[in-house]
C-alpha cells in the first residue's frame, strides 16, 4: 500500500524540518543530562525523574519518528507557481459567508500544518474541499453537521 503523501507549503516544511533539528540536536541532549542526573540519584525503582525523564525521552524519539515520516512522503508546495484562478493548497483565500454576513480569510495548508487559530485549513478539511477548485465569484455550498454553509470567493491570492 503506498503511503499518503503529506502536502505541505514551504514554510510548513522549513518549520517541521526546524523541530526536527532541534529535538535532535538539543532536546536529545538534554533528556540525556536528566536522565544521567536522575541515574547518579541511586535507585532506579522509586525514582520519579527518572521515569519523567525516560517518558520525555520516549516523547521525543516518537515525535523525531513522526516529523520524518511526514518529511519522506512530503510533496512541497511551490506557492509562486500557484494557479490563482482557481483555489488550491497554497493560496490564501477571502470568502463572504452568508449566514454570519462576515467576510473570513483561510490559508488552504496540507493535513499536516493545518491550524484553526491561524486561519490554516487543510484541503482535506470539509470546508478546504468545497473550496478547492472553485474560482473568484464562485459561491460554495458546505455540508457541516450544523447545516449547510455557503461562501462566496471573494479573493485568492497566493500564501505568502
Amino acid at each position: 500500500m503506498e503511503e499518503k503523501k503529506n502536502i505541505l507549503t514551504y514554510a510548513g516544511l522549513k518549520k517541521l524540518e526546524d523541530e526536527l533539528h532541534d529535538l535532535k540536536v538539543n532536546r536529545r541532549k538534554e533528556v540525556a543530562g536528566k536522565i544521567k542526573e536522575a541515574r547518579e540519584q541511586g535507585d532506579l525503582s522509586e525514582n520519579a525523574e527518572y521515569d519523567a525523564a525516560k517518558d520525555e525521552q520516549r516523547d521525543i524519539e516518537a515525535r523525531i519518528e513522526e516529523i520524518e515520516k511526514i518529511l519522506k512522503n512530503a510533496e512541497v508546495v511551490v506557492e509562486d507557481e500557484v494557479d490563482l484562478e482557481a483555489i488550491s493548497v497554497g493560496c490564501k483565500v477571502k470568502v463572504f459567508d452568508v449566514e454570519f454576513d462576515e467576510e473570513i480569510e483561510f490559508k488552504i495548508v496540507g493535513s499536516t500544518e493545518a491550524n484553526s487559530l491561524e486561519g490554516k485549513i487543510s484541503n482535506e478539511s470539509p470546508v478546504g474541499k468545497a473550496l478547492i477548485g472553485a474560482g473568484k465569484g464562485q459561491t460554495v455550498q458546505v455540508e457541516m453537521p450544523s447545516g449547510t454553509m455557503e461562501y462566496k470567493v471573494l479573493e485568492i491570492e497566493r500564501n505568502i
